[in-house]
């Protein structure tokens, strides 16, 4: 059985949560989606989702409920994870814009700027070209942070706004600018999930 963890100390959890659950019903693959928030439930965990929100704060709150180190140690051996807006930032290995006192995973090898779309009142909705589908998807940008540059060949773009990368995989990674569980639509959280099948 699929056991699906969103890390639920700040952001848009419970979207993330019905996504996902949705997503695992259109797979047709029995599994759970549970609230991330201590060590514990990481037992006999098959993939994880950091949600947007406030990346500092995840930060903090991951390293207080000792989250932080056993999240990366499993991404870097090789369990799904997929991080968006904020959870992206969580993921990268460089990051333009960041607190001194702010901790990133580091396991995603792209450069982004934190707040690149500027304030709540800049966030806006377009279509996004995905690499596994041939329909266009509902993006849904709030203050999103910006992927500015690639860092390794491992990363391969499998999102688009216009000819901009918006989204990116590498491996059992998956990092994205936009906010996928905000919409009605489950395609990328079934890909994302397919990495855990």
């Amino acid at each position: 059985m699929v056991k699906v963890g969103v890390i639920g100390l700040q952001g848009d959890v419970e979207e993330h949560v019905w996504a996902a659950k949705k997503a695992l019903g259109n797979l047709g693959v029995s599994g759970e989606v549970v609230w991330l928030k201590k060590l514990g439930q990481l037992e006999g965990i098959s993939a994880i989702i950091i949600p947007g929100g406030e990346s500092t704060t995840i930060s903090r709150l991951m390293v207080k409920n000792g989250l932080f180190e056993p999240v990366k140690k499993l991404g870097e051996e090789g369990l799904p994870i997929m991080g968006t807006c904020a959870g992206l930032i969580m993921l990268s290995g460089e990051v333009i814009g960041a607190t001194p006192e702010q901790r990133f995973l580091g396991i995603l090898d792209v450069k982004v700027n934190r707040n690149a779309y500027g304030r709540q009142v800049d966030s806006f909705e377009a279509p996004v070209k995905l690499a596994f589908s041939d329909e266009p998807f509902p993006g849904v940008f709030i203050r999103a942070p910006k992927i500015v540059e690639l860092l390794s060949e491992g990363v391969k773009p499998i999102a688009w706004l216009g000819d901009r990368v918006v989204g990116v995989e590498k491996d059992n990674l998956i990092g994205l600018e936009f906010h996928p569980e905000l919409t009605e639509d489950t395609r990328v959280h079934e890909y994302f999930l397919g990495k855990a099948l």
